[in-house]
């Protein structure tokens, strides 16, 4: 019987151990520079996706929350490296430059970032201003109807595919779209309903059209080539949602309506 208990708390002591190696290998990897490195994109209204900054410059929302509450998780000091959308960040994913990101999934970007657990569930489609002679994302795909996206976005791309007769103007960020709209030298602005929801103030007379021309999921993500990081990640954001920090972070932040991604859900 002793010799049993003995086995038993060798088995269990190398198991202890193979996991600590397992957990410092994925630390590594998700921080190298010895800080982890969050890339967020920055806009005028907070989504899954944007953050926004408060009166004193700094970015608020679920992205933040989330790579705060990582750095804590595995006790490094955290960088939010900013970027204008999402398409920027997916372009830096080789450079080195960021180690965690949380963003939208679409096949073209899988194919430069691993995605991990998905924490939202994503819906885009237009908003059209009140002189746009659009009522039906359908009636979108039309000659003539002007439509601003955030160049290399997985809702561009979902934009171009779902509207292939309108004429598109590439841009940098959400704000330069913002003013294009009241301008009038753009008729609608393709992004998740959540940033759409959060213009709609800065727009009088806008609407954002029922339907949807991107239906997929809000993920976290590293660089290609760190599993060990990935499977990492993907637990701590299953972990979030589990208690409740994702939901909270989407609530704090004003996004009462966004959807929560169920338990074990993956791009």
């Amino acid at each position: 019987m002793r010799l049993v208990l003995v086995c038993g708390l060798v088995v269990a002591s190398f198991a202890i151990a193979k996991d600590a190696r397992a957990n410092d290998d994925a630390i590594k990897q998700l921080a190298p520079a010895d800080t982890l490195r969050v890339a967020i994109a920055v806009g005028p209204a907070p989504s899954a996706l944007y953050t926004v900054k408060d009166a004193s410059g700094t970015p608020r929302g679920v992205a933040v929350d989330l790579g705060a509450a990582l750095a804590k998780k595995i006790g490094k000091p955290v960088q939010f490296v900013e970027y204008l959308a999402s398409g920027a960040i997916t372009n830096d994913a080789d450079k080195g430059i960021w180690d965690v990101t949380f963003m939208p999934v679409d096949a073209a970007r899988a194919k430069r970032v691993s995605f991990g657990a998905a924490y939202h569930v994503l819906s885009s489609t237009y908003l059209v201003t009140e002189k746009a002679p659009v009522k039906t994302v359908a009636e979108a795909d039309k000659p003539g109807v002007r439509i601003a996206i955030v160049d290399g976005t997985a809702t561009s791309r979902a934009a171009m595919a779902a509207s292939k007769n309108a004429t598109f103007i590439t841009i940098g960020g959400v704000d330069e779209g913002v003013s294009l709209l009241k301008d009038n030298k753009a008729d609608a602005i393709a992004l998740s309903r959540e940033s759409l929801t959060g213009l709609i103030g800065k727009l009088p007379g806008s609407r954002i059209l029922d339907g949807g021309i991107l239906n997929s999921y809000t993920a976290a993500a590293v660089p290609n080539g760190k599993p060990e990081a990935l499977a990492y990640l993907t637990a701590f954001v299953e972990e979030m949602k589990a208690s409740g920090a994702v939901r909270k972070s989407f609530d704090d932040i004003g996004l009462k309506t966004a959807v929560v991604a169920p338990a074990g859900a993956k791009p």
